[in-house]
């Protein structure tokens, strides 16, 4: 079975010069099949207190409304995907920059009112799997943006580590799949307070326990919980790591 690597990289590192073009380096250098999946969220923040359109945040998961949608699809669609393709092609990496609209690659739902209104917030509910294996196969690289649709004409802003984790689960069939989530820290921290902390080794319990002591918060926990999650559906290994060596000897690795 061939193997494909999953990247899925913070928006931070993109929106860095100082740290773009070494992380696509090393993206460009990996030698098997590959996906990047991509965020871009302090630039879509940036843009919408310009725009004087409010950021809630609960959780690490951005409530979307109808403007904050068309936002964050000219963001993560436009500036930050088409930015990233330009220059994995000056890499010589065959860069396709892509929606989990396009081929219908991703479909979702509208998540469902709870206790929080999340708005125009999907949850994912299909990957199309040969779709992706088509591009692969001819030597295309997917950079994809976190944007789906419900099969109705509906956008919808979806969480990157869930897509991440969601198309790692459905190639698994198909692939030796390592989902590999990249960052600008070193991996997990046991005290986000200090760099040098990161957990070489993470299992469920550890992280219920770091979670439940406050350590592990934020935007780590959906990033956390998907891949637990991606690992129980088949996934072959999930690493956490720096984005400056995107090593996947070091970091943190994840088991269940």
């Amino acid at each position: 079975m061939e193997k494909l690597i999953i990247v899925k990289v913070g928006g931070a590192v993109l929106e860095e010069e100082a740290l773009i073009n070494d992380f696509l380096d090393h993206f460009t250098a990996i030698p098997s099949k590959k996906i990047l999946v991509h965020g871009g969220g302090r630039t879509a923040t940036l843009l919408s207190k310009k725009l004087g359109i409010e950021t809630k945040m609960v959780d690490g998961r951005r409530i979307t409304d109808h403007e904050t949608l068309k936002v964050v699809t000219m963001v993560y669609g436009g500036l930050i995907n088409k930015s990233t393709v330009a220059l994995l092609q000056s890499k010589g990496c065959n860069a396709l920059g892509i929606t989990g609209v396009d081929m219908n690659l991703i479909s979702a739902v509208k998540r469902p009112v709870g206790e929080i209104d999340y708005g125009l917030v999907g949850d994912v509910t299909g990957v199309n799997a040969s779709a992706f294996s088509v591009l692969i196969q001819a030597g295309v690289v997917p950079v994809l943006a976190p944007i789906t649709h419900d099969g109705k004409g509906l956008l919808l802003n979806t969480n990157a580590d869930t897509i991440a984790s969601s198309i790692a689960v459905a190639m698994a069939d198909l692939y030796q799949v390592s989902l590999v989530y990249c960052f600008e820290k070193a991996g997990v921290l046991a005290d986000p307070n200090d760099d040098e902390s990161v957990i070489p080794h993470l299992n469920f319990k550890l992280y219920q326990d770091l979670k439940n002591e406050g350590k592990i918060h934020s935007g780590m926990i959906p990033k956390l919980d998907n891949s637990f999650n991606a690992l129980k559906m088949g996934v072959t290994e999930v690493i956490i790591t720096s984005a400056n060596t995107l090593n996947i000897s070091k970091g943190t690795h994840l088991s269940l």
